[in-house]
């Protein structure tokens, strides 16, 4: 009996944990993407003369960002 109710609190505790590990990681990436790996790919696009293409990613990347809602 107190197997089973040991068993189900288990996986109660390391369900949350699990998920709460899932959100802490997608939020990290989403912080290196956005301040880290842009940047340098942006530079490097000016760099190689693919000025252009960056321009109009840097305005995609724009429009998105200015009707994106932040919770």
């Amino acid at each position: 009996m107190f197997y089973f109710l040991f068993m189900i609190l288990m996986f109660f505790v390391f369900g949350k944990l699990f998920f709460f590990g899932l959100k802490a990681a997608w939020g990290l990436s989403k912080f290196v993407l956005t301040i880290i790996l842009l940047p340098i790919t942006l530079m490097m696009m000016v760099s190689a003369g693919l000025i252009y293409f960056a321009f109009i990613l840097l305005i995609i990347i724009g429009i998105i960002s200015f009707f994106k809602v932040n919770i």
